[in-house]
């Protein structure tokens, strides 16, 4: 089992920046990768961001490349997503996610991930 913790969430003004934090426990050698999906009200879940933990390439969706950027420290199991220039659009609870993937599999599907994290809120005003 992998247990994942979010944190960093917050309200900001479009234009602003916020960096979220998801520090991950237990069998995380079970894992090859980390992401981040996220849920607007009325919407379905999304992928926004993953980073495979053993050689660190990233992929991200198209509508946050360019404003937001995926990372880990692995000497603390934790993953990190800097998203800068918000919108109004990018509000959302946001999930931390964790699993893995083989080549058949996409980061961006909800139905490849193994463990979740609770969530943490992201609301950006214009």
């Amino acid at each position: 089992q992998v247990q994942l913790v979010e944190s960093g969430g917050a309200s900001v003004q479009a234009g602003g920046s916020l960096r979220l934090s998801c520090a991950a426990s237990g069998s995380t050698s079970s894992t090859n990768y980390m992401g981040w999906f996220r849920q607007a009200p009325g919407k379905e879940r999304e992928g926004v961001a993953a980073i495979y933990t053993g050689d660190g390439s990233t992929d991200y969706a198209h509508s946050v490349r360019g404003r937001f950027t995926i990372s880990q420290d692995n000497a603390k199991n934790t993953m990190y997503l800097q998203m800068n220039s918000l919108k109004p659009e990018d509000t959302a609870m946001y999930y931390c996610a964790a699993g893995y993937l083989t080549w058949e599999d996409s980061w961006s599907d909800e139905n490849d991930v193994a463990y979740w994290g609770q969530g943490t809120q992201v609301t950006v005003s214009s």
